[in-house]
């Protein structure tokens, strides 16, 4: 199966199948502690910071998709969202383009030129392209960044997967030096630890996306394709594990089962710099309601430093909370 039916195939598998993890990201477990006396104008507040030399609210629509036709308008209007309420958007796997097809799914800078657009190419492509051929996505889509996803986990059950990581972290090496553009390095549900974060760290890489269980299930998605075998369904660290262990060693993209801006700030207080989320997106694109959710998403994210008498990011950021 070619890359552009495989494309389709995913985005079918996460919008009409469930495929959520059972178990949970871990942020019912995450109490931010109520200040009945804030002190502060609500109007006032101010949750924006800078990620990638551009000021944004810390809540990023993180990788999605790409690479067949029906992707042509979803990342539209995806990146018209990111655009009016200042989020940075990160798009899904740009295999298809490097292969020469679907380019018109990836070109959205100009309908979000105020914020970070990321790129993204799977670490088993690193292998099969040189890093001239990834500058050329960096250059031709305009991107302020390039996420490198790493998904042992999809990859070993997909029955075209990838399965060979070998010398991966070179590879990831070479990327950092080559590009013009920071490399972030996420996983894709399943998680990173402590250890792996310090190994992306000496390659080079600036940024990891955590990206915990907890959220959509990529096991799940090439077990609906007919990945075998069974019995990874929910695999891998829980999102507020993987942040707590990471946090400290590079700059953190909280995501994985960030399903409110509530969460979203609940992963800025445990650690990650900014937060990220996926499935939420593209369902609330299928069903038309893309703008009110983002608007009340960042709204939420607001009314909680509001509530734990915060007026700025930073503030949020030495906010205490309780396990």
């Amino acid at each position: 199966m070619g890359t552009k039916e495989r494309k389709g195939e995913h985005i079918t598998a996460v919008l009409k199948k469930d495929v959520e993890y059972e178990k949970s990201a871990g942020f019912e477990n995450v109490r931010l502690l109520h200040n009945a006396l804030p002190e502060i104008d609500y109007s006032k507040v101010e949750i924006k910071t800078k990620f990638l030399g551009k000021e944004v609210v810390p809540l990023m629509i993180t990788a999605i998709t790409g690479g067949f036709a029906g992707a042509v308008e979803i990342n539209k209007q995806l990146a018209e969202t990111a655009e009016k309420y200042m989020l940075p958007l990160g798009l899904g796997s740009m295999r298809a383009m490097i292969e020469g097809t679907e380019e018109e799914s990836y070109l959205v800078k100009q309908y979000c030129p105020s914020v970070p657009l990321i790129g993204n190419i799977g670490i088993a492509q690193l292998a099969s392209y040189p890093v001239e051929r990834i500058e050329g996505l960096v250059s031709k889509a305009e991107l302020d960044a390039m996420a490198v996803h790493l998904n042992p986990l999809q990859e070993v059950l997909q029955p075209e997967g990838d399965k060979n990581f070998k010398d991966a972290l070179k590879k990831v090496e070479a990327l950092c030096e080559g590009l013009s553009v920071p490399v972030i390095a996420k996983e894709t549900g399943a998680g990173i630890n402590k250890d792996v974060a310090l190994k992306l760290k000496e390659t080079g890489v600036e940024w990891i996306d955590v990206a915990g269980a907890g959220g959509t299930s990529w096991s799940k998605v090439e077990y609906e394709r007919g990945g075998t075998p069974p019995g990874f369904e929910e695999w891998g660290i829980p999102t507020v594990n993987s942040i707590l262990m990471c946090k400290g060693v590079l700059p953190l993209i909280g995501s994985g089962g960030v399903r409110s801006g509530i969460d979203a700030v609940k992963a800025i207080v445990l650690g990650a710099d900014i937060a990220g989320a996926a499935r939420p997106f593209l369902l609330a694109y299928d069903y038309k309601a893309l703008d009110s959710m983002a608007s009340e998403w960042v709204e939420q994210m607001k009314i909680a430093a509001f509530l734990t008498g915060c007026k700025s990011y930073a503030e949020l950021k030495k906010l205490k909370y309780a396990l």
